[in-house]
């Protein structure tokens, strides 16, 4: 894994990607209605409003990461969590935009930091897909997007996910888009309309390592 993780982007590219992801999910964020919250996401045991729970902790745990430690906690469900999710959504660039510490303590355990940045940029595009998915939005992740996100999708998402944390991945066709190939390996397929996709069920839809 040391190998593969040497020939990712570093703290730069990682940043810049992550603002990209961040840029394509506020776009699916804003579509969220309070009549949707208990919509069917990609994970059937997953409504939107866990979906949107999950992301706050994560947000909130990819912020501390620039600090250099994640306590790996969790935040209580609050009304008006869209708009919180927005607003940590716009601070979270710039917490990474300022100098970091070069590794980042994650549950006792040494990361280097431009590997955790590019984990949240992974999860974040990701999951703005799947809000997109459950709320009906054509929102396409951008493939200059998910082309660069996909190496990094396949050094951090191995086969041993397989089964607890991801289903395992979704055999499209090499010849199709790059946004089709990375939510593939996510256990994810893109057939059909937006929010009626035939979605592989698979573990809850979370991608922190």
């Amino acid at each position: 894994m040391t190998g593969r993780l040497a020939r990712l982007p570093g703290h730069d590219g990682a940043v810049e990607l992550l603002d990209r992801s961040l840029a394509y999910t506020r776009v699916a964020l804003a579509a969220v209605t309070d009549d949707r919250l208990s919509a069917r996401t990609p994970c059937e045991r997953w409504d939107l409003a866990r979906l949107l729970a999950h992301m706050e902790d994560a947000l909130d745990a990819f912020g501390e990461g620039a600090t250099g430690t994640v306590r790996l906690t969790t935040t209580t469900p609050a009304a008006g969590r869209v708009r919180t999710l927005q607003q940590k959504a716009c601070a979270l660039v710039g917490a990474w935009s300022h100098e970091v510490p070069p590794s980042v303590t994650v549950g006792g355990r040494a990361l280097d930091t431009s590997v955790l940045a590019l984990t949240a940029a992974l999860e974040i595009t990701v999951h703005g897909w799947d809000v997109a998915w459950s709320v009906g939005l054509d929102h396409p992740v951008p493939d200059a997007l998910a082309d660069r996100l996909l190496p990094v999708a396949r050094t951090l998402v191995t086969p041993s996910d397989r089964g607890t944390r991801f289903a395992a991945p979704t055999l499209p066709d090499l010849s199709c888009s790059a946004s089709a190939l990375l939510l593939g390996h996510l256990g994810r397929r893109m057939t059909g309309p937006p929010g009626q996709e035939n979605v592989k069920p698979g573990a809850g839809p979370q991608i922190a390592s």
